[in-house]
């Protein structure tokens, strides 16, 4: 997925590309602990993620670019 600032919020990210579909979704899918970002768990609905970042979810594997 393409952004156009040089980083972009996790949450953010997560409404972009149509993993979910409203934030308070964002929210229970990170308290899960279901999210990777770079290979280890992320909780954080602000994590900041730069091009190159991969985030990976059950049935998802995405690519910030």
């Amino acid at each position: 997925m393409s952004i156009g600032d040089e980083v972009i919020r996790l949450g953010q990210f997560l409404k972009l590309a149509d993993v979910v579909e409203a934030g308070a979704a964002v929210k229970a899918v990170l308290a899960s602990g279901s999210v990777r970002v770079n290979g280890e768990v992320e909780t954080r609905r602000g994590r900041q993620l730069r091009v190159g970042d991969e985030v990976t979810l059950p049935g998802e594997n995405l690519r910030v670019g």
